[in-house]
């Protein structure tokens, strides 16, 4: 029996890959790990939206250049999630898409899957450049 209340020490690690980047869209792959369960044993909803947001912050990302100040990073400043599914292992799979891209708003749509491409995660992002 899992005893939320009683838990003081929270601790993960988190690990995934962009496995494909252009100028549509991002594609990126996390493992199913310890490090990214909750205490019943699936994928920590903060994990996938992490992952997710990832993805699409690189995709708004671009080529752009970063500034060693941070001139160029796009910022999220505002998402949506919606977490339709889960899993206890295996791996995960993002991909991140335009919905509109401009040169001061940006948004995106990530869509988090997993075994056998079922959709766990529909997040849209927008994003802002810093600086």
């Amino acid at each position: 029996m899992v005893h939320l209340a009683r838990m003081i020490d929270w601790h993960g690690e988190i690990a995934f890959s962009i496995v494909e980047a252009s100028e549509e869209h991002v594609r990126a792959r996390m493992p199913v790990t310890p490090g990214v369960l909750n205490p019943l044993g699936m994928v920590h909803a903060g994990a996938m939206i992490w992952f997710a947001d990832v993805a699409a912050t690189r995709l708004a990302i671009g080529d752009a250049q970063i500034g060693t100040d941070g001139k160029g990073f796009q910022l999220a400043i505002d998402l949506h999630a919606a977490l339709v599914g889960n899993q206890r292992d295996g791996e995960l799979f993002a991909e991140a898409r335009f919905v509109r891209r401009g040169k001061r708003v940006t948004v995106v749509r990530t869509r988090v899957t997993g075994a056998d491409g079922r959709l766990l995660l529909d997040m849209t992002t927008t994003h802002i450049p810093f600086g």
